[in-house]
């Protein structure tokens, strides 16, 4: 195993961004209650267009260029000129967002984790002033790249600001990652769907914006929940992390053995971003310790570059569940840290029977 010094707790836990409501103080409380050991920033996308995940980092890159408006359209957010009402929204709420934070974790000293859209998630996202996304423009996901790489830069400046005592983490989310480089992804027309991404195009413009993060002093990784998550193209990018969800089945597992062999961290996507049921810290902690089993990882040094989290962000979830998906990764945390046990040894032996496996 890589040895390599992770800013968190072994097995620590914390959320993806997105939290129900429109709050901003509320929702920093719950990130502070229930996570006191690794905040990340809250995302409030109830509160309409420009709190989105899009808008949020529309905002941050409005601080780069005045080339870099946005609006809404029917379909999501078009590149402009100047600073809409939307945009100017969008900005005001993320410093909402940041102050409520800040004002109520008064001394915290832990990680703080920062959240922005990738290059190619946002390229599938925004459209060009002519209507067709930005992805058709090889020259303006270029530049988008570089702005973001940027706005990154800015953005950890005030965050330093706020937090000076805590290390800087950037999870960029790519959700629409799989679907770009499949080339699934419909044109403005509805009747074609824009050329695939070439791996290597892919990689070029995900190390932009990582290294531009690592060269910030803030450890950068990637968050995808979409099924089929290119692991291997976020470690050959330079991730520090991956972000995946755990429950889907479709995770490939050699590729994750191999990542978290060599040091990269795994935030572990192990409890439902919505449900009616709670999660207990058992349930909560298998999906990474039957992993860790069948990948034969049974060091308890693995579980340095853990972090649970819920399988996504939880705005669609209620506050009860929030509370208590947070509670539960806090503690399948603590189960992960205590060793794995017979247990996930016991499911290993009863999936090679092809048995079934209690839950």
């Amino acid at each position: 195993m890589t040895t390599l010094q992770f800013p968190w707790n072994a097995a620590s836990a914390t959320g993806i961004g997105s939290l129900p409501g429109t709050d901003a103080r509320e929702a920093a409380r719950i990130i502070v209650g229930e996570l006191p050991e690794f905040l990340h920033c809250p995302e409030l996308p109830a509160r309409g267009p420009g709190a989105d995940m899009i808008g949020r980092t529309a905002a941050l890159l409005a601080a780069v260029s005045d080339d870099f408006g946005f609006e809404t359209t029917p379909a999501g957010w078009r590149i402009t000129a100047g600073r809409g009402r939307t945009l100017r929204r969008a900005i005001s709420w993320l410093s909402e967002d940041l102050d409520a934070l800040e004002e109520t974790s008064d001394g915290y000293s832990g990680p703080v984790k920062a959240q922005l859209v990738g290059p190619w998630t946002m390229a599938a996202s925004v459209e060009l002033p002519f209507g067709e996304r930005m992805l058709k423009d090889p020259g303006a996901c270029r530049d988008l790249a570089d702005a973001l790489a940027e706005a990154a830069r800015i953005h950890l400046g005030d965050l330093r600001r706020r937090f000076p005592r805590s290390e800087m983490i950037v999870q960029w989310d790519e959700p629409a990652i799989t679907a770009v480089l499949e080339g699934s992804i419909g044109t403005a027309s509805g009747i074609s769907r824009y050329s695939a991404i070439e791996v290597q195009k892919a990689e070029s413009h995900l190390r932009t914006v990582l290294g531009a993060t690592t060269d910030a002093q803030a450890m950068a990784g990637i968050h995808c929940c979409a099924t089929r998550p290119p692991i291997g193209l976020f470690r050959s990018s330079g991730a520090k992390f991956v972000s995946i969800d755990l429950l889907d089945g479709q995770v490939d597992e050699d590729e994750l053995g191999e990542i978290w062999e060599a040091g990269v961290g795994i935030l572990a996507g192990s409890v439902p971003g919505v449900g009616t049921s709670m999660v207990s810290d058992t349930r909560a902690s298998g999906p990474v310790r039957a992993i860790a089993a069948r990948l034969g990882l049974n060091d308890i040094a693995f579980m340095a570059g853990v972090v649970v989290t819920p399988t996504c962000g939880l705005a669609g979830a209620s506050p009860d569940w929030v509370r208590m998906a947070y509670t539960a990764c806090v503690k399948a945390g603590r189960v992960l840290r205590e060793g794995f046990g017979e247990d996930v040894e016991d499911r290993a032996m009863s999936r090679s029977r092809n048995e079934p496996v209690a839950t």
